[in-house]
């Protein structure tokens, strides 16, 4: 799958492509249906598909103070998106010049300069200057130089509720991991290269793979069921502390997973650990017998929730 800046030329065969245009962070259920739907259309039409997001994200430059809360990364995107069946990734570099651009503007970037034949997104997208512009204003904008916009109704849950990334945060923040996995439709993921850390939990028979959260949200702090996907394919079944590890000073933020049976380096590669399930938050033992005996207990309670849960990539 090829990933497109906006500010380079598009490549001649992927002129002429069907859009799907929004931010697609955490590329939920609703997401998938806007990518989706462009997949259908494009697939009618014989045009290529690509998937447009928008890097940083645009709180980012308005909010800049804004806590992390991003639920993937590109590549996590980029994959994604291959997996739904995209020929491309445009990323939109979210810049003040970017954010500047009326609504015209911007419309002739997506038609004239991006040659793109049809946009299709969800039903809240806005745009240009000031977010001036609605899906209705982009369709018409973009009719005299022959490009058409078309959006895609909210996508609900059993209970009849929106799909929506603010959900799912507001999910994870909470500890409930069964409900970001049923609107994401695959269990919150995060990546990162396995640091040097310590070491101590290695002395103490739990070695773990510490990753940094980046700019990832920040789900509840605790221990968690977790499953870590090695840069080989491997699957493996783990438990991990999420926080700043109370027990010890100073407290440093950090994933730590503790997979089982597995006695490999993973130093510097980067792996993939889902949660599963949020285990209880984090405690602050007296002293490594207790710690020792906490984490014992934290993963037979892992592994029995494990057993129960298939894997879903």
């Amino acid at each position: 799958m090829e990933r497109l800046t906006s500010g380079a030329p598009v490549p001649a065969h992927l002129r002429g492509a069907i859009m799907a245009l929004g931010n697609f962070d955490g590329f939920h259920a609703g997401h998938q249906a806007v990518v989706g739907h462009a997949i259908d259309r494009a697939s009618a039409e014989g045009r290529p598909v690509i998937v447009a997001t928008f890097d940083p994200h645009p709180m980012r430059l308005f909010r800049p103070d804004t806590p992390h809360f991003r639920l993937t990364t590109l590549d996590q995107r980029q994959a994604l998106f291959a997996a739904a069946g995209a020929d491309a990734m445009m990323v939109f570099a979210f810049t003040p010049e970017l954010a500047a651009l009326d609504p015209a503007a911007f419309v002739r970037l997506l038609a004239v300069d991006m040659a793109v034949a049809g946009v299709v997104t969800g039903q809240d997208f806005t745009f240009g200057k000031g977010r001036a512009g609605s899906v209705a204003l982009l369709s018409e904008l973009g009719a005299p130089w022959g490009m058409w916009a078309q959006a895609v109704a909210p996508v609900t849950d059993a209970d009849g509720a929106v799909i929506s990334s603010s959900r799912i945060r507001a999910a994870l923040q909470a500890g409930d991991c069964a409900t970001a996995t049923r609107l994401l439709t695959r269990p919150f993921t995060i990546e990162g290269a396995v640091q040097h850390g310590d070491k101590l939990g290695r002395t103490i028979g739990f070695p773990t793979a510490n990753v940094d959260m980046g700019s990832y949200l920040r789900p509840a702090y605790g221990i968690y069921a977790v499953r870590g996907i090695l840069p080989d394919g491997r699957v493996l079944d783990g438990a991990a502390n999420l926080g700043i590890r109370p027990t010890f000073d100073p407290p440093k933020e950090l994933l730590e997973p503790h997979f089982f049976d597995f006695a490999e380096s993973l130093y510097d590669q980067c792996i993939a650990v889902q949660l599963i399930a949020f285990l209880h938050g984090e405690l602050k033992y007296d002293g490594l017998d207790a710690l020792m005996a906490g984490i014992a207990r934290d993963c037979d309670d892992a592994r029995q929730i494990l057993a129960g849960t298939p894997y879903v990539a």
